[in-house]
């Protein structure tokens, strides 16, 4: 007979195909539907490109290091364990913190735009009652084994992947003259300053648009331990993912700016609720298709729940985790028979809830501040990743270790880790370069935007101070898998 699941146990339930996309559907949503024609707006097709290829290189790197240690470690909750165990305790409970509260204020997010899309439909109906509802079908979803989660989340995605795919194939079409509609061709690469429009600085802000649109790739560390075979599975989604979004967004982007001149202001907004002005909408139309408004509409529809869904997801298994190494309550740890923790989602979903109602009674500005302070989160959680990841590699030969017995290897040790580092701290300090530089200092648009940092950085020092922690040497790591 089978063993009875253990009462604090999560099921290993999920495969390759559900790893990968419940990374891809946490990372892929308006910053590609969205926010690609704002970047070809601001810094012509060639920044554009160049902005997001720097940071494909940069999460390149940090998936295999993510990569590597997840395969070895397999744990759900990952790199705050990882930084746990190969680099400070306190390092781990702030990295741990920081990333559950930036899911649940992006829970908040999504839903709200899933309501704000509803209008487009129904412009009458009430979004706190469409808010509810998303936030009850994510809540619903995630409820479920983890196994049929994974399932649920592989179509959800499956359905953006489809929409990219035809979106990529019509653009290419149109482009080589094999479907009729206008295009700009290579004047668009060539007309006015492009294809580096606006300078150095341009490429620097659309370095930070290219960086959150990325976030969520890391996900797949989070899943880890609920994979039924992670030494195997890991190593591919790490491939799938990386190679999948990277070619989604550089031949998105080389396709709009071939169709669409980056001079057109229509690529500059990016407002939900005027879907009308997607890049992707617009290309849809230049090729002739009547409908392409209300296609891209449920398809960002459907991508903004998918994103609230894996954030749900992250965030519900990052408190989990959090409560088995007693940095959050015990309770927390608490898991039903359908091995979700089911306390550590409801708490998530309640934050939520709230962040959203915060929007509504307070006019926007409680919520401005906690969304501006989850902002910076992902590049925090990508430099303990890296940080992690290099500790990692010295505590593994200092024990004697082979690295020929390591599961995945990534190439580029120790290179990557640290160019990665220094590449997420650039952004992070760079997040609002405008104000320092436009004018007299905007000292308000400097604390909303980097309220996060001091938050992070006193999580940190307060639990070294109160605990006592101490830096991990090399020699001390437990590196038991």
């Amino acid at each position: 007979m089978p063993k009875k699941q253990a009462v604090h146990d999560l099921q290993r339930g999920l495969q390759a195909r559900h790893l990968t996309m419940i990374s891809i559907g946490g990372s892929i949503g308006t910053g590609l539907f969205l926010a690609s024609g704002t970047s070809i707006y601001s810094a012509g097709p060639g920044g554009a490109l160049l902005a997001y290829s720097i940071i494909g290189i940069m999460v390149y790197l940090l998936m295999t290091s993510l990569g590597e240690m997840a395969a070895y470690m397999p744990v759900t909750g990952s790199f705050s364990t990882y930084a746990s165990k190969f680099a400070d305790p306190a390092l781990g409970f702030a990295l741990g913190w920081n990333y559950w509260f930036s899911w649940a204020i992006t829970l908040a997010v999504e839903t709200s735009a899933a309501a704000i899309l509803m209008r487009y439909w129904l412009p009458d109906s009430s979004s706190l009652l469409w808010n509810a509802l998303f936030l009850l079908l994510i809540v619903g979803l995630n409820l479920m084994p983890v196994k049929k989660y994974g399932e649920a989340e592989y179509w959800f995605s499956m359905i953006k992947v489809a929409a990219i795919i035809v979106f990529i194939i019509t653009g290419l079409l149109m482009i080589t003259g094999i479907l009729s509609g206008q295009t700009s061709g290579l004047s668009g690469f060539t007309a006015g300053d492009a294809p580096f429009h606006g300078g150095p600085l341009a490429i620097l802000g659309i370095l930070m648009i290219a960086g959150f649109s990325f976030q969520g790739t890391e996900i797949v560390g989070i899943v880890a331990g609920e994979s039924d075979n992670p030494k195997k599975n890991i190593p591919i989604a790490i491939k799938q993912i990386f190679w999948r979004i990277l070619l989604f967004y550089m031949l998105a982007i080389f396709v709009i700016a071939m169709i669409i001149p980056f001079t057109d202001e229509r690529l500059m907004v990016g407002d939900l609720s005027n879907v009308a002005m997607s890049p992707f909408t617009l290309v849809f139309e230049k090729a002739g298709i009547a409908f392409a408004a209300a296609v891209m509409n449920a398809v960002i529809l459907t991508s903004v729940l998918s994103a609230g869904n894996s954030g749900l997801y992250a965030a519900t298994r990052m408190l989990y985790v959090m409560a088995k190494e007693n940095k959050a309550p015990s309770i927390l740890k608490k898991v039903n028979k359908n091995g979700v923790p089911i306390f550590a989602l409801l708490l998530t979903a309640f934050v939520g809830m709230l962040a959203f109602l915060s929007s509504i009674y307070s006019e926007g500005t409680v919520f401005l501040w906690l969304l501006n302070a989850s902002g910076l989160t992902g590049f925090i959680a990508w430099m303990g990743i890296a940080i992690s990841h290099y500790r990692f590699r010295k505590g593994y030969l200092a024990q004697g270790n082979l690295l020929e017995d390591l599961p995945y290897r990534a190439k580029w040790y120790p290179l990557g880790p640290i160019l990665a580092s220094l590449l997420c701290l650039f952004i992070i300090l760079g997040q609002n370069y405008q104000a320092f530089t436009s004018g007299p200092i905007d000292w308000h648009g400097i604390l909303v935007t980097y309220i996060g940092l001091p938050i992070f950085i006193g999580a940190w020092i307060g639990h070294k101070v109160i605990c006592k922690t101490k830096w991990v040497t090399p020699e001390k790591m437990d590196l038991k898998p």
